[in-house]
């Protein structure tokens, strides 16, 4: 089988990005999962021979202070992220892959959208669903909010936002390899609203959003109360693939206390598969040598895996991350 083709940045220079890259090109496992076309400073890091260094605008930048965030690291990553996702648009590349980034930064050098996430869609024109969904290992999370502030989370909250996100999970679950989904949906509020006593959101909206998806061909089950949907998904017996939350923390609590060094983030719903480590740019260790590249490696993964499955049919073998 012919690996895919991997764009794989380098991330905000003056973070952790570009030593976890070059830890996780100096383990010689990437080697059976993809090519890689390294968007980066050449020189900043030593890579293997294989690795292929992007000419862009970026290769050959001057060095950039460590752990602060500014205007030029900023366009830097900008740049960065609009090389990655043009190779993969063009056909150059399969998926793209990318190091932490930091928000402050990009919003000094230009970027006004709310994330990279809504970045990425104006870049490549695309106006359907997307969002952020979030990988543990074989535990995958999708949330029908995202970064809004809680007290707006219940009027943005409608049946066919719920039944977009089920899809959407349901979908780039099955393009890692799951071939039939199990979904799991959380309620809004406590004790899944105790028949209404704490608030309606799971019957007047939330459960409307679980049938609809069903309707589509995407079945899920909730919803739960969200203060067990976790301990129900990571269940041995069944348990399930993905949970679906609706507002950012309602999940991200969860992931991150059960692996705050290996989580995965995916730019759901786009015309192609873009993954990044779900840490952050770590500026108090950054040129240490001490970061952790285990998220770097499994977004990598992931980025090929998905990659693989855009050329071939569904695998009957669920995979699951290191």
């Amino acid at each position: 089988m012919t690996l895919p083709t991997l764009a794989l940045f380098t991330g905000d220079p003056a973070g952790i990005g570009p030593e976890l890259v070059e830890k996780m090109l100096q383990n010689p496992a990437w080697r059976s999962q993809a090519r890689v076309i390294l968007i980066g400073q050449k020189g900043a890091i030593q890579v293997p021979p294989e690795v292929v260094w992007q000419d862009w605008s970026g290769a050959h930048s001057p060095a950039f202070e460590r752990g602060v965030a500014r205007a030029d690291n900023g366009r830097y990553m900008i740049e960065g992220l609009a090389t990655g996702v043009d190779l993969v648009m063009s056909g150059q590349a399969d998926a793209f892959c990318f190091a932490p980034l930091n928000k402050s930064a990009l919003r000094q050098g230009g970027m006004s959208q709310e994330d990279e996430l809504r970045w990425f869609a104006e870049h490549m024109a695309y106006t359907g669903v997307c969002g952020e969904l979030n990988v543990l290992k074989n535990l995958w999370t999708a949330r029908v909010t995202s970064h809004v502030p809680l007290s707006e989370v219940s009027s943005l909250l409608s049946a066919d936002k719920v039944a977009d996100a089920i899809r959407m999970i349901y979908q780039a679950l099955q393009a890692s390899g799951v071939v039939s989904p199990r979904i799991a949906v959380c309620g809004l509020n406590p004790h899944n609203g105790d028949n209404g006593n704490y608030g309606d959101e799971e019957g007047r909206i939330i459960t409307p959003g679980v049938q609809k998806a069903a309707d589509m061909g995407f079945a899920a089950d909730g919803p739960f109360p969200a203060d067990t949907a976790f301990v129900r998904a990571i269940r041995a017996s069944g348990g399930y693939d993905g949970v679906v939350t609706m507002y950012h923390d309602q999940g991200q609590i969860a992931m991150k206390l059960m692996g705050f060094e290996q989580g995965v983030t995916v730019h759901g719903g786009l015309p192609c598969p873009i993954t990044t480590p779900a840490h952050g740019t770590a500026y108090d260790i950054a040129g240490q040598g001490v970061a952790n590249p285990q998220a770097m490696c499994n977004a990598f993964d992931l980025a090929a895996r998905m990659a693989s499955s855009r050329r071939q049919p569904l695998s009957p073998q669920k995979e699951t991350l290191s």
